[in-house]
């Protein structure tokens, strides 16, 4: 089969390298040149990903068989709707099933409607005398969202990046003046972990869990960013989740395709569920319409051999065999390399040079990002992130291990964060939920026990039912 992957970041490269173990022919669409994707593309060329005239006309002109759409500004161009429309089977939802990212406030609505548990208390003021009200209505700390696109940086929340009530309701009513729609929602205590599914005609088939790392500075402080790096542990579970609380976010997950069904919106690709684990179970933060980026590199590189092609297309056609999900029970940590200053004020241009044979000598896997080939072994930093350096382990902390012995092979000015994977950052997150949901704390109806930190896979129970059949 030959395949047209739509974008140039980390995410498509992940994409791209689990579709080449299925002797998949790749045909590339890109703005920038990332040389990881160029060198597995039988065809690379330079386009607007957003540009659903110019991408039908590449994926017409390479006679492929299946689109597989990478960024979300690609769905919400309508790039899904126009391959479909030339009847080019597509992994990746139309664009008014892509409002599930696109608008936060279509989603909130959506999942009132058909009244999908799991949502924290919100407001959507539609003026700026309403986002006064708003602000003084709630009785703790809240968080501040454009309801569009931001690419993870646009979020304000309270007690991080604003102290008082009226500094939050000032960002909101700036936002409104500029003509976006915005809401406030209560702020959650808990764990973030995402939960990713293939979905189809045919049901929603899960990925394993990850955690990702949003906060550009270690210590989870700085600015929000794209994400700096993910874990995932070897039960396809985390230190912190508990089987039953990932089966809650599945429900929640099951129950919005329901919705958009029941509301004629058809859905074909990958739905991603970002939660907070919080005293009384997983609520429901955001959705996105496609693999996360770096949470989707942590899933792809635990796919097995053999049959990722044949599963894309039965996305893209409305049935997967559920034999084909197979994701190896290994854990992974992946790290990104970003430029000095990113989050806030990167600086673009700079050049790495990174001996990539060796690093992958190690058992560390490179999966370039946004970065432009510079020369044999180097590549130039965009303004966004870099490379993603990706260890696999029996645990956690060894995953992350592997990632900071592969840094010798790699020189230049970068930034990365070295705490992600850690046993003591892992530690802290399992104590944070132990805390949590310990007896008084806070009323909670779901179990207390929650595993130690890289736990062996008994420890949650058998995920593994999960991972191996459609949720129905």
């Amino acid at each position: 089969m030959r395949f047209l992957v739509v974008g140039g970041g980390a995410r498509e490269h992940a994409i791209a390298r689990a579709l080449e173990l299925s002797e998949a022919e790749i045909v590339v669409g890109s703005a920038n040149a990332n040389p990881g994707l160029d060198r597995l593309a039988v065809r690379s060329t330079r386009l607007d990903p957003t540009d659903p005239a110019r991408i039908v006309a590449l994926a017409r002109a390479e006679r492929v068989d299946v689109a597989v759409i990478g960024p979300e500004a690609s769905l919400a161009a309508g790039v899904a709707d126009a391959l479909r429309a030339a009847e080019i089977p597509t992994v990746g939802p139309d664009r008014a099933a892509a409002q599930i990212e696109a608008s936060k406030l279509f989603c909130r609505e959506l999942l009132a409607r058909h009244r999908i548990p799991g949502q924290p208390k919100w407001v959507a003021p539609a003026s700026v005398e309403e986002a006064d009200r708003a602000a003084a209505g709630f009785a703790g700390p809240f968080v501040v969202k454009p309801s569009g696109l931001t690419s993870g940086k646009g979020v304000w929340v309270q007690g991080s990046d604003f102290t008082e009530a009226k500094d939050g309701a000032m960002y909101a009513k700036s936002l409104l003046l500029q003509g976006t729609r915005v809401l406030l929602e209560e702020k959650l205590e808990g764990e973030e972990f995402s939960q990713m599914a293939f979905v189809t005609d045919s049901g929603i088939y899960p990925m394993p869990a990850v955690q990702d790392f949003k906060r550009a500075l270690e210590g989870d402080h700085g600015g929000n960013t794209g994400g700096m790096g993910a874990y995932s542990q070897r039960d396809h579970l985390l230190p912190f989740l508990p089987a039953a609380d990932r089966d809650r976010a599945l429900e929640i997950l099951r129950g919005t395709v329901e919705a958009l069904r029941a509301e004629r919106l058809s859905y074909r690709g990958i739905l991603y569920g970002g939660f907070m684990l919080t005293a009384g179970g997983p609520v429901l933060l955001e959705f996105n319409a496609r693999f996360g980026d770096p949470e989707g590199v942590n899933a792809l590189t635990l796919y097995e051999e053999g049959d990722f092609a044949e599963l894309l297309a039965g996305v893209a056609t409305g049935h997967v065999d559920p034999s084909l999900l197979n994701f190896r029970q290994r854990a992974t940590v992946v790290k990104y390399l970003v430029p000095p200053g990113y989050g806030d004020h990167p600086r673009a241009g700079g050049v790495l040079t990174l001996d990539a044979p060796a690093i992958e000598a190690t058992g560390v896997h490179v999966v370039y990002g946004s970065v432009d080939a510079a020369g044999p072994g180097q590549v130039r930093f965009t303004s966004s992130r870099g490379i993603a350096l990706v260890g696999e382990a029996s645990a956690i902390h060894e995953a992350g291990a592997r990632v900071e012995s592969a840094l010798r092979y790699v020189k230049g000015d970068y930034y990365l964060r070295h705490d992600i994977g850690t046993k003591e950052d892992l530690a802290r997150r399992w104590e944070h939920i132990r805390r949590l949901r310990a007896p008084g704390a806070r009323p909670s109806p779901l179990p207390l026990s929650v595993a130690s930190p890289d736990a062996p896979p008994a420890s949650h129970g058998a995920p593994e039912r999960l991972l191996s059949s459609p949720a129905r």
